[in-house]
């Protein structure tokens, strides 16, 4: 099931959560918890809702902190959990590309560019060159350069 479906209504997240349904009304208002409207405007909460009213009682009778220090500290932590989500990208982004700058390039018999596996040696006789076909015997090996 969908922790973030909109299958409560107010009453049903008010007990799940411990509160009178008037004050969910309330933290609604203060933008503290945003449930989802139905086509008649009522109010639907999810389960990850009910998980926030748990956190802004928590946070508000057990902390002390008040419901404007609540509303800033969880808007801080959902932006640092999408910080943390866009980092994790990143650092998959630039573990890619560093795989991809690593790789080694040969160029085959028949010249086409081979991929050498990064630690092994090509054999010669793997980028032989017909010498009847080439004016040359060079073989040239391409390596990027690393960023700075």
């Amino acid at each position: 099931m969908n922790d973030d479906a909109p299958l409560l209504t107010v009453s049903q997240a008010a007990q799940l959560a411990g509160m009178h349904p008037q004050t969910l009304r309330q933290y609604d208002r203060l933008g503290l918890v945003t449930p989802r409207r139905t086509v008649g405007r009522g109010r639907r909460y999810s389960y990850n809702d009910v998980e926030r009213l748990r956190e802004v009682q928590r946070l508000a009778q057990g902390e002390g902190v008040n419901l404007a220090g609540i509303k800033r500290i969880l808007d801080l932590e959902q932006h640092v959990a999408l910080l943390e989500r866009r980092l994790a990208e990143l650092l998959a982004f630039q573990a890619e590309t560093v795989e991809a700058e690593r790789r080694v390039f040969a160029a085959g018999t028949t010249g086409d560019v081979v991929v050498v596996p990064r630690g092994q040696r090509v054999r010669r006789t793997e980028l032989r060159v017909d010498v009847d076909r080439a004016s040359s015997g060079a073989l040239v090996l391409w390596r990027p350069s690393p960023r700075r």
